[in-house]
C-alpha cells in the first residue's frame, strides 16, 4: 500500500494481509490516530483484488488495553455540556462507530489472533472480525461499566451475534475479566493456542483456506450472512450513540476516570 501508518503496520504477503496494531498509546491503546487509519486501512484492504483475507494482531504483550482515555478523555462531554456539546460528541461517537464497522462490512474475510489483554475497545473491535482465535495468556473484558460508560462502539451491537445472552449480560454489568479458555467455552474465541506465535500460524493458516477459495463466491457468503444482521447492528449503534450523548456525561463517570489516574477503587453514587 506504500502508506506508513501511525497505529498500525500492514504487510502482504502473496493473498494475505495482516495488520498489526503498533500504538502509539501504552497497550496499542486506541487514540487518535487509530481511530482515523482503521477505516482507511481497511477500506484500501478491502478495494485490493489481490488480498482475500486479513488476519488482524496486536504488537508487544497485548492486543489492545482499548480506548486511549489519556489521549481521548477530553473528548468526553462534561457534567454541564450543553446541546451543542453533547451533539459534537454525538458526531464523533458516530465517527468512532463507523471505523469499527468498516471492519465489519468489510468484504474481505477478517480473522483475529488475540494475545494478552484485550479490553473494552479491544472487544468492540474483534468483535467485528469473522473469526477470532486466542493464545493462552489472552485475557478479555467488557470494561466499560467499570468507568460508568455503556459500551458504545459495538460490543453491545455485535456480541448479542456470538455470545449468548446471559453470557453477554454477564461480561457486559459485571466489567470482569474472563481468560483464553473461558472465553473458548462461551464462544467469544473459535480456538486458544499454546502462545501468540501458534494462535498467529492458526490464523494465516486459515487465512491461507479463505484465500484458495473463489474470492467472489467468499465475498457473497460474508454478504449473504452479513444481511441477517446489517439492520439490527445499525440500529443498535443508532441507539446507543443517541443515548450515551443523553447520559453519559455523570458524576460517577468523573469519578470513574480520576479514581482511574489516582490508581484508588471508585466510590459511584449513581449520579
Amino acid at each position: 500500500m506504500g502508506h506508513t501508518w501511525e497505529s498500525m503496520t500492514v504487510a502482504v504477503d502473496g493473498h494475505v494481509a495482516q495488520v498489526t496494531l503498533i500504538g502509539p498509546g501504552k497497550g496499542n491503546a486506541m487514540g487518535p490516530a487509530f481511530w482515523a487509519e482503521l477505516p482507511k486501512v481497511f477500506t484500501s484492504l478491502d478495494a485490493d483484488p489481490d488480498v482475500r483475507a486479513i488476519v488482524l494482531t496486536g504488537s508487544g504483550r497485548n492486543f489492545s488495553y482499548g480506548l486511549d482515555l489519556a489521549a481521548m478523555g477530553a473528548e468526553l462531554p462534561g457534567l454541564d455540556a450543553g446541546a451543542k456539546s453533547r451533539s459534537d460528541f454525538h458526531k464523533r461517537l458516530q465517527k468512532m462507530q463507523g471505523a469499527i464497522s468498516a471492519v465489519a462490512d468489510c468484504r474481505t474475510p477478517t480473522i483475529a489472533s488475540v494475545h494478552g489483554w484485550c479490553i473494552g475497545g479491544g472487544v468492540d473491535l474483534i468483535s467485528a472480525v469473522d473469526i477470532r482465535y486466542a493464545s493462552a495468556d489472552a485475557k478479555f473484558s467488557v470494561r466499560e461499566v467499570k468507568l460508568a460508560i455503556v459500551a458504545d462502539v459495538g460490543s453491545l451491537a455485535r456480541l448479542p451475534l456470538i455470545l449468548t445472552d446471559g453470557h453477554l449480560r454477564e461480561l457486559a454489568l459485571t466489567g470482569k475479566d474472563v481468560d483464553a479458555a473461558r472465553a473458548e467455552k462461551i464462544g467469544l474465541v473459535n480456538e486458544v493456542h499454546e502462545d501468540p506465535e501458534a494462535s498467529l500460524v492458526a490464523a494465516h493458516a486459515t487465512a491461507e483456506q479463505i484465500a484458495a477459495n473463489p474470492p467472489l463466491t467468499v465475498h457473497g457468503i460474508k454478504d449473504v450472512l452479513d444481511q441477517q444482521r446489517v439492520a439490527r447492528v445499525s440500529e443498535s449503534l443508532r441507539y446507543v450513540a443517541a443515548w450515551n450523548s443523553a447520559f453519559l456525561p455523570s458524576k460517577d463517570l468523573g469519578e470513574a476516570v480520576t479514581a482511574m489516574f489516582e490508581k484508588r477503587p471508585p466510590n459511584f453514587a449513581g449520579e
